[in-house]
């Protein structure tokens, strides 16, 4: 068998651009110099989805179980064997039923250690929803399965490495949500990862506040002087270097991200829309806080552009890297660990 790494890939839904940007990316046959790729879908599926995009140089090895991929092609492995009716650009059940078993069978080989890390191309997060799927998205599906207790969403990139207290929930409900052992808990996943998933040796992290101006000493709102600020000093006490809380339009407007390693936001847009303008189709959304390893792109189904040809697949490709790295970097943190000596030589040669 290889020791080369196995990615699994669910293809999302097959009406959305997900297959567009897996089949883009693949196509370059360098990177099947870094792992062997394992997509979740069904052949059929797939060749709508070439036909569609006018490619006709590429093909899938099939396959039935990740242990006969090949490594010196794409692989496919067979989710289902019904006929799949596949509308472009429509938000239909066919696109969440197919989406969810492509993620289930994925996530299923991953959890028996056949696959080394899971990269999920975009879901609608409505349509979905059915029996096994009553998640608000990625995320919470595999905290569930792999009964996991908190977990962070991460988006990373080469520029800036951003957090979020509080994810898919409506805007009414991020107050009741912060919470200061809340803080503190996902500046401590945060500073986890950023050591063992990042090898930042000593990171410094920013938090950024809930209301604008950080509350401006109480007159737009308490919560930043009675939660998220004792929840920095808490956390600087439990060993995590953060700083904060910092008024967030200033903080991107002058760059001062760029003097940290990374950043945590209370509320999903006020860290996610300057992390897409900043990252600029290169991000990548990563689950910390799991035992597996899991990647995705920063973009969602891309309805509107489906089936044109006209998708970028760059953070699709900058995912895959992604999952490829953290799993290098856990198994050689592994090794240095059992190995002592080895790790002190390392960090007297960094030195």
């Amino acid at each position: 068998m290889s020791d080369r790494l196995k990615i699994g890939i669910s293809i999302g839904d097959v009406n959305g651009i997900g297959l567009e940007v897996i089949i883009k990316t693949l196509m370059d046959s360098r990177i099947l110099e870094y792992f062997t790729p394992i997509v979740y879908g069904n052949t059929k599926v797939t060749s709508f989805h070439r036909k569609a995009l006018g490619i006709n140089d590429f093909s899938f090895q099939v396959i039935d179980t990740p242990e006969q991929a090949n490594d010196k092609r794409p692989n496919l492995i067979n989710c289902w064997q019904e006929d799949v009716q596949i509308n472009l650009g429509e938000e239909n059940e066919i696109g969440g039923k197919y989406a969810f078993l492509s993620l289930k069978h994925a996530t299923d080989d991953l959890l028996e250690g056949k696959l080394d890390a899971l990269v999920t191309a975009p879901i609608n997060k409505h349509n979905i929803q059915q029996e096994g799927f009553s998640f608000p998205g990625h995320t919470e599906y595999l905290q569930s399965r792999t009964q996991s207790g908190d977990v962070l969403m991460f988006m990373v990139s080469d520029d800036l490495r951003v957090g979020v207290v509080t994810g898919h929930v409506p805007v009414k409900d991020i107050a009741a949500g912060i919470s200061e052992a809340g803080i503190v808990a996902k500046l401590k996943l945060m500073n986890e990862s950023l050591k063992k998933d990042f090898w930042v040796e000593k990171p410094k992290i920013a938090v950024l506040g809930l209301n604008p101006h950080a509350g401006d000493h109480g007159l737009i709102g308490t919560e930043d002087g009675e939660i998220v600020t004792p929840a920095v000093e808490r956390a600087k006490q439990e060993g995590v270097f953060c700083f904060g809380p910092y008024a967030a339009d200033g903080f991107f407007a002058e760059d001062t991200y760029t003097k940290f390693d990374a950043v945590l936001a209370m509320y999903h847009d006020q860290g996610l829309i300057p992390f897409k303008h900043i990252a600029s189709r290169s991000g990548v959304n990563y689950t910390a806080g799991l035992p597996i390893v899991r990647t995705s792109p920063d973009h969602g189904t891309g309805y509107d552009i489906a089936g044109k040809n006209v998708a970028s697949e760059a953070s699709f490709r900058e995912a895959i890297f992604a999952a490829v790295h953290i799993v290098q970097r856990r198994r050689e943190q592994e090794v240095l660990l059992e190995n002592p000596l080895v790790a002190r030589r390392l960090a007297r040669d960094r030195d």
